[in-house]
């Protein structure tokens, strides 16, 4: 399965744009580490190092993509692994799964830190051209 917006996000959206039911978007966003691809509901593969982060703010979109604007840490990791994909929810636990994505990552051991640098994730909608 190729990672993109969730079903149900998606559905929200193209809701609002093409019914007018309202949808307000997440007042905040986590980002959740896998070791593969998370599936469907964002449930498969994830890291031992299971916190979700804040993603904190996101940049003004310009050409269907936006960026984090600032980094993404994990202090000192639980467990040993590679991490290959992320999955950004609407809560620290629980929430609104939004929407996965592949990240390139070397092997990271216990207690290392990992960060996704500000600009390093980026979200896009395809746009006409």
């Amino acid at each position: 399965m190729a990672d993109n917006i969730s079903a149900g996000v998606a559905n929200s959206v193209l809701n609002a744009l093409v019914n007018g039911v309202s949808f307000a978007g997440f007042s905040a966003t986590y980002a959740l580490l896998h070791v593969g691809a998370p599936g469907a509901a964002g449930t498969s593969n994830i890291a031992g190092n299971n916190v979700r982060q804040a993603a904190g703010a996101f940049a003004t979109p310009s050409g269907g993509t936006t960026s984090n604007s600032g980094a993404i840490t994990w202090s000192s990791v639980s467990t040993a692994e590679t991490y290959s994909h992320v999955t950004l929810w609407s809560a620290s636990s629980g929430g609104t799964f939004i929407a996965s994505g592949s990240i390139t990552a070397g092997a990271i051991l216990v207690g290392q830190t990992f960060t996704i640098p500000a600009g390093g994730l980026s979200v896009t909608l395809p746009v006409a051209s």
